[in-house]
């Protein structure tokens, strides 16, 4: 037995040997090998495409009057996905320093859940959800701070501010009560990670970043019953972009 144990540990060995010397074979014609785009980085502008998409929500402060008022007794936002397609343009300024302005068409859906005392709606429920479409037309500008590139990959880190102008604003909107009404333009800050992987033809760099409105975009009616509760709305994002870059 002891013999079969012999024998079989040293297979074992042989094999794990064979291995390490095709991956070190492999690492050392790495390192020979041209990397892909190789004068890309000399480059004093490029363009590029973005898909992407988001975790979109409200950040709410809720008015005086909620707290006097009897027929409202929750007011909270949720979280609804959503997506973007857009353009991207970035200028070199330093060696490791980028500028890039990114306009974007943006699709959400965000809504704020309430808890009624009296019921209404379907099967006549006390738990409403309130959904606002949003298609903003956006426009990031930002920073981005690169590492030094090993073979076909980077990481960056970017940081910037956006504004955004919502097409399906409803502000002027005279509909019925369980309207709330939301401005037409916002501005935030936006920060964020992303990699750039570098393939023969085109570099793809997947981006996650957190957008953070710095505006009150809620225009607030007393008259209406699910907007005199809420004070102040801002909007918040996280997003997951893919930049197709050349």
């Amino acid at each position: 037995m002891l013999h079969l144990h012999r024998k079989k540990a040293t297979v074992l060995n042989i094999v794990v040997a064979i291995l390490f010397l095709f991956v070190a074979q492999d690492d050392l014609q790495a390192q020979f090998r041209e990397p892909n785009l190789p004068n890309h980085d000399e480059k004093p502008y490029y363009f590029g495409i973005t898909l992407g998409g988001n975790m979109s929500s409200f950040r709410t402060s809720l008015h005086s009057r909620f707290l006097q008022d009897d027929s409202v007794y929750v007011a909270e936002p949720n979280n609804n996905g959503g997506l973007s397609l857009g353009l991207s343009a970035t200028l070199r300024l330093a060696n490791r320093l980028e500028t890039r302005f990114n306009p974007q068409l943006i699709f959400m859906n965000r809504s704020i859940r309430y808890v009624t005392k009296y019921p209404e709606g379907v099967e006549n429920s006390t738990n409403n959800v309130k959904n606002i479409e949003s298609i903003l037309v956006s426009f990031p500008l930002q920073l981005k701070f690169h590492s030094d590139r090993i073979h076909n990959f980077r990481v960056y880190m970017l940081g910037g501010g956006k504004v955004d102008f919502d097409l399906a604003s409803n502000a002027r909107a005279r509909r019925a009560d369980d309207l709330v009404k939301l401005q037409k333009l916002d501005y935030g800050a936006e920060l964020g990670i992303g990699f750039n992987f570098y393939f023969p033809t085109f570099i793809l760099s997947p981006e996650i970043k957190v957008s953070q409105g710095l505006r009150n975009i809620h225009s607030r009616d007393a008259n209406l019953k699910y907007s005199s509760v809420i004070d102040n709305i801002q909007s918040r994002m996280i997003v997951f972009t893919l930049h197709i870059e050349g």
